[in-house]
């Protein structure tokens, strides 16, 4: 395990005293794994910043609420084209007559209710193929609709696809495997005051270009009397097994 140190020269200790337990016992603005735990909250319009940035938006979720959002998606379009198939057979007149007529052709064959419309919408963009049930050519619009139906829902596959793949080959559970020690030491090297921890690889692949960084969250009053109440300090690390830092 390898030791960083961070330089601390101008920083006071503070001893422990009985308000420190208690301050020890407020929510804390990052978690030991790294996430934030700020929230945002009334912020005119973020649920429209969210969709302009639909990508990302998907990519963030988590895996339940994106696994439902993509059913249902598939649900809808099946339905919602099953619909307006439904409508252009019915107003050709396919779901008139009792009997059909020896000289009427459908404009879809064997779809004669909301059920087999919907089916025929499934079988379409699942390109399953029963071959029951097919477009004939008495309906163009019916053949237009078709083919807006198999561009839309593929384009609709390729975003699932994709931010599948970007979720799945995003390094975010690398982290998982890099431990820190539980407790961290405040010493003194080289006439200066460390803050002295370990950080662990428990895995055997190598971090390649790894770089170490930290802030340093406080209050801070300025000479104008403003005060801020997360001001941020870059801190250095040093990791006592290389020269870099």
């Amino acid at each position: 395990m390898d030791a960083i140190h961070i330089g601390m020269s101008s920083t006071p200790l503070v001893k422990h005293t009985a308000g420190a337990g208690l301050k020890a016992n407020r929510p804390r603005v990052m978690s030991k794994s790294g996430h934030s735990n700020v929230r945002i909250d009334k912020v005119d319009g973020i649920y429209l910043l969210y969709l302009q940035d639909l990508w990302t938006t998907v990519i963030d979720m988590k895996w339940r609420y994106k696994l439902t959002l993509f059913a249902t998606t598939f649900v809808m379009t099946w339905f919602l084209f099953g619909v307006i198939y439904y409508a252009i057979a019915f107003i050709h007149g396919d779901l008139e007559p009792s009997e059909p007529i020896s000289n009427h052709t459908p404009c879809i064959m064997k779809v004669d209710s909301l059920t087999g419309a919907f089916l025929f919408s499934l079988e379409s963009q699942t390109t399953i193929g029963y071959g029951v049930r097919s477009i004939t050519e008495e309906c163009p619009h019916a053949i237009f609709l078709l083919v807006a139906q198999l561009v839309i829902t593929t384009l609709i596959e390729i975003f699932i696809t994709g931010t599948f793949l970007a979720k799945i080959a995003r390094p975010k559970k690398r982290a998982e495997t890099i431990k820190f020690s539980h407790c961290a030491v405040i010493t003194k090297q080289n006439g200066k005051l460390c803050l002295v921890i370990q950080v662990a690889n428990m895995r055997k692949s190598l971090l390649i270009q790894c770089q170490l960084s930290g802030k340093l969250l406080q209050t801070h009053v300025t000479k104008e009397g403003e005060r801020i109440l997360l001001n941020q300090a870059t801190v250095k690390f040093h990791v006592d097994s290389s020269s870099e830092s």
